[in-house]
């Protein structure tokens, strides 16, 4: 467990393997002004994270960001039934097996709205993510939606594949094949887009590679000049 901000705690878990590459796991913890903890992309849950949570405060709301960020949702329901679980329209269809409050793609009102801003990021058929902004931090929260892996995350053969598909730092960027899935619907990106821009994140976290700490609209300007154009 890392303090990243004030009210604002970062947990790093094992890595999991996708499309042959291991992704490495990161969770994002806020804590509300009530006291209650919000919980971006659960990890595999183990005792000392639930120990360290104690310390926090108490569980109150499980976020799935998009449709791949799921694999320990069971199991944090088992351990906190009280906890509130929301995700994406593409989750919640995925994991019929889970109980979902409600689904992100809708108006609100959220019950953390004071504190963290929100947008659907959509525009593909593939890859839909709903990106956060903890207002009091001026944090962007991301799973998906920009990785930035360092070399060290990979073999040497991996690193290869890393940098075809644009995720490796420090110039990390959406994956190539996902960049592909807008290209019929790049205004619909564009303006959700526009909402992140307008919220001037000084700091962006994401659920794989490296935070970026300082001067985070710069780089994510860079990062999305592909939706420029057509």
């Amino acid at each position: 467990m890392l303090q990243e901000a004030d009210q604002l705690w970062i947990f790093d878990g094992d890595a999991v393997p996708f499309m042959g590459l291991p992704y490495t796991t990161r969770m994002i913890v806020i804590r509300l002004p009530d006291g209650g903890l919000w919980v971006h992309s659960p990890i595999k849950l183990t005792d000392r994270i639930g120990e360290q949570l104690a310390t926090l405060g108490p569980v109150r709301y499980l976020i799935a960001p998009n449709r791949l960020h799921h694999l320990f949702l069971s199991e944090w329901q088992s351990r906190y039934p009280e906890a509130l679980c929301y995700g994406t329209p593409g989750v919640i269809r995925k994991r019929d097996d889970l109980n979902f409050r409600g689904s992100l793609d809708g108006d609100g009102p959220w019950p953390w709205a004071g504190t963290i801003d929100q947008v659907l990021f959509a525009g593909s058929p593939v890859m839909e993510e709903c990106v956060f902004f903890h207002k009091p931090s001026r944090t962007l929260i991301v799973a998906d939606l920009v990785e930035n892996f360092p070399e060290q995350s990979f073999k040497p053969w991996q690193r290869i594949v890393a940098r075809a598909t644009g995720i490796m730092a420090p110039h990390g960027k959406m994956p190539l094949d996902w960049r592909l899935s807008f290209v019929f619907h790049k205004s619909q990106a564009r303006r959700s887009f526009a909402v992140i821009m307008d919220w001037q994140p000084q700091r962006l976290v994401m659920a794989h590679g490296c935070i970026v700490r300082q001067d985070a609209t710069r780089f994510l300007t860079r990062s999305f000049q592909w939706l420029a154009g057509g």
